[in-house]
């Protein structure tokens, strides 16, 4: 579909905006919402916080589909990899406050039980549970447990192995899909794979869960003619239409759509999906931002479905083996008509965001997966989830067939579970991945919706950066900023700079003038007219014109100061000395900053962790730019008694003439993180003698852990980048990491006026 450009002044028309993502020109000039209309993040819970007493903190624990107890104050998720449920008071959304969790082993449901779907009638939650033993053998279970108590009240047998759940709006029904999935070792995973799935009913006429049965609803090959395979229809996800009339379930592997009428239980009509060609996208897993690429027609395969209205529906195209089109669609369910797709639309906005997966660009991109919508203030939402790219956009449906995007809002690793909560005005995403070893963990992020919300919510905002339209219309391609630094002639722009997450080294530069701050030029880094591949951990913007840039090494012969001019060529590389080097392992030069005085331009580098043998102390070197003498300083790191941590440095910038500044942290993140801090230190008058080190003494500026939890988000590890910007300001940056192992997030901070920041520095 085209794609309208918009100024950059239209990029950033509020804090909460991303914008540059309409459909239509017309959608392309309007103005950005109103506070009354955005979400604010209110908090992020871990879900391990809340796990059974004698677990260790490293178990998997995760938080994927979700539903809301009535009143809209405890909150229950899916554990599937522990087999368990989760409960989490949310009564004050801002504090989330675990309230235990439930073992389906101890209900005597099985030992391999496993929980896919949860729901909630009035005091009772609904859990779907898979208790198959084999592909060829599926089976599944409704438990019915009380929500007060967590005791088991019923179970009925669904038949099969059951994937989704949904009620009807008086949760007078309930639609189970159950899917009866296939098995990828088999056939190299195609279809037909018996059993065939079906839908079931479950008809809830009161309060007694004795009184509940169930009505189970084949989809047959004749009712779905002219999809896939007919035959096995894999029912993956099911949503009832407002009027309660109707349910419609998602064929994932058929491409299709089944509708089915509750009241008689009979398949009233079903459609394909189709296929859609996409362009202007990446489509290599290759390092670099390439927005050129294309997909051809590919089948949808959809996965959440949703009601807009009466009449249409929203399908979260994740795809499966044969598809997946990196977006969502809406169908008109009366003729199976496509009224809307979103084309590259999320693409782009995790470009803009820097959220962006390179490691995701050769297969399904941002991998939409969830889908919810609920009308909150009277006004109309879906919220579409990102698996890889993590985030939910959020877009205005009251025209169904016109879909505005709203807002991106950013959350941890691979939300599943999207829910609103109307009568709260909140929304709760839940995310899945979990895994301890990288100090990724899955959480319920909080949102809350309207003007009383932002009072509340944290003062650092979502996004803090977005990204500009190139020469070429596309949004500039970013992320990793593990470095930040002043334009010395300029008091509206930044300099950063993208690290080994990408194939080529860029300069980028950020508009901090703004708010978000705005990438609006990129510089890639040249050797010889070719790109450079280069580990940028430091950049300093020279006087003079160009760069200095910080390149870390695989080892430490590979760590080079680096010389560039305004356009990036390299123009002179400077290794550290031989001695310096060979006592370096993985971690080295962390942070460049630049200073000029009477006997010429002088170039500081902060080593992240000590040398072989020199305890707890890391270096911090200056290199005289005319003698090409080094002189070096020994910087007193902190200690740590977190297992398999340790603190280093990651960043180092001038106060004034005599004074330095440097960021200290340690490799924790989440609620781990401890180290997050601002330190100076005085220059010596005197440099040490030849090959002896000095020692500084450093004095605390800044813990900016509250300022990184101030996001309400997860808080980030790697804060990498600070800098006091022309205009005085003082600015710190976080690196994302490219997604790797990390939720995605950048945070830009503002921290205030550099003569308060550091007490009126001397001159």
């Amino acid at each position: 579909m085209p794609y309208a450009r918009r100024t950059v002044a239209a990029l950033t028309c509020t804090a909460l905006l991303c914008a540059g993502l309409g459909a239509t020109a017309a959608q392309a000039h309007r103005p950005g919402p109103p506070t009354s209309e955005t979400f604010h993040r209110l908090a992020t819970y871990p879900v391990y916080l809340n796990r059974p007493a004698g677990t260790a903190v490293a178990d998997p624990t995760v938080a994927e589909i979700s539903a809301v107890s009535e009143d809209g104050r405890t909150f229950i998720h899916t554990d599937a990899l522990a087999g368990r449920i989760g409960f989490v008071d949310i009564t004050n959304p801002a504090k989330p406050q675990g309230r235990g969790t439930l073992d389906l082993a101890d209900l005597g449901v099985g030992a391999q039980a496993v929980p896919t779907s949860v729901a909630v009638v009035g005091s009772h939650v609904l859990v779907v549970v898979d208790t198959s033993e084999s592909f060829t053998n599926p089976s599944g279970l409704l438990a019915v447990v009380d929500l007060a108590t967590h005791a088991l009240v019923r179970t009925l047998d669904l038949g099969g192995q059951p994937d989704s759940i949904a009620l009807t709006p008086d949760k007078s029904h309930a639609a189970i899909a159950i899917e009866n999935q296939r098995d990828e070792e088999v056939n190299d995973g195609d279809l037909p794979q018996l059993p065939a799935g079906f839908l079931q009913l479950v008809d809830l006429p009161g309060t007694d869960p004795a009184t509940w049965t169930t009505r189970a609803v084949p989809l047959t090959a004749e009712a779905l003619a002219g999809l896939d395979t007919p035959q096995d229809p894999e029912p993956e996800y099911v949503a009832v239409d407002p009027t309660g009339s109707t349910v419609a379930v998602t064929l994932q592997e058929n491409n299709g759509v089944a509708l089915v009428d509750i009241a008689s239980g009979t398949v009233t009509g079903a459609f394909s999906t189709g296929s859609v060609a996409v362009t202007g996208i990446d489509t290599a897993k290759d390092g670099v931002i390439d927005q050129t690429g294309s997909i051809p027609a590919t089948p949808r395969e959809p996965d959440a479905i949703a009601w807009l209205d009466a009449t249409h529906v929203a399908t979260a195209n994740e795809g499966d083996w044969k598809g997946g089109t990196r977006g969502w669609s809406v169908f008109d369910v009366t003729t199976g008509a496509v009224v809307w797709d979103a084309g590259a639309e999320l693409e782009r906005l995790a470009v803009r965001t820097g959220l962006h997966n390179e490691d995701r660009a050769a297969k399904k991109g941002v991998e939409v997966e969830g889908l919810a919508v609920a009308t909150l203030g009277g006004q109309r939402y879906a919220f579409v989830g990102s698996e890889r790219s993590n985030f939910v956009a959020v877009y205005d449906v009251d025209d169904a067939a016109r879909p505005r995007f709203v807002q991106v809002l950013a959350t941890t690793n691979g939300p599943e579970g999207i829910l609103p909560v109307p009568s709260r005005d909140l929304l709760l995403v839940s995310s899945e991945t979990d895994d301890a070893s990288v100090l990724v963990r899955s959480s319920v992020s909080v949102f809350g919706r309207g003007k009383a919300f932002a009072r509340t919510a944290g003062t650092q905002r979502f996004p803090s950066v977005v990204s500009a339209d190139d020469a070429a219309g596309n949004p500039i391609g970013w992320g990793a900023l593990g470095a930040l630094s002043a334009d010395p002639t300029d008091r509206k722009h930044l300099w950063a700079a993208t690290d080994a997450a990408y194939s080529t080294a860029r300069l980028l530069r950020l508009d901090v003038s703004r708010t978000p701050a705005v990438i609006d030029r990129d510089v890639v880094v040249t050797q010889g007219g070719t790109p450079a591949s280069l580990d940028i951990e430091g950049v300093s913007a020279r006087r003079k014109g160009g760069f200095w840039l910080g390149s870390e090494g695989a080892t430490g012969a590979g760590n080079a100061l680096v010389r560039t001019d305004a356009r990036g060529a390299i123009q002179q590389t400077v290794q550290l000395p031989a001695d310096v080097a060979a006592g370096l392992g993985k971690w080295g030069i962390e942070g460049v900053a630049v200073s000029e005085d009477r006997k010429g331009e002088h170039v500081w580098v902060a080593l992240q962790r000590p040398l072989t043998g020199e305890g707890t102390r890391a270096r911090i070197g200056r290199y005289d730019v005319t003698t090409g003498a080094w002189a070096w300083f020994g910087y007193p790191l902190g200690t740590t008694t977190t297992p398999g941590d340790w603190l280093g440095l990651s960043e180092i910038t001038v106060v004034d003439h005599d004074t330095l500044a440097v960021i200290e942290r340690d490799k924790l993140n989440g609620p781990d993180a401890k180290v997050k801090a601002v330190y100076t230190v005085q220059v010596p008058t005197r440099d040490p003698a030849p090959g002896t080190v000095g020692t500084l003494t450093k004095t605390l500026v800044r813990d900016l852990v509250p300022d990184l939890r101030a996001t309400n988000g997860w808080t980030q590890e790697k804060l990498e980048g600070l800098t006091i910007g022309k205009d005085g300001q003082v600015y710190a940056v976080t690196d994302n990491d490219g997604l790797k192992d990390a939720t995605g997030e950048t945070v830009l901070l503002r921290l205030g006026d550099a003569s308060k920041v550091f007490k009126a520095p001397r001159r």
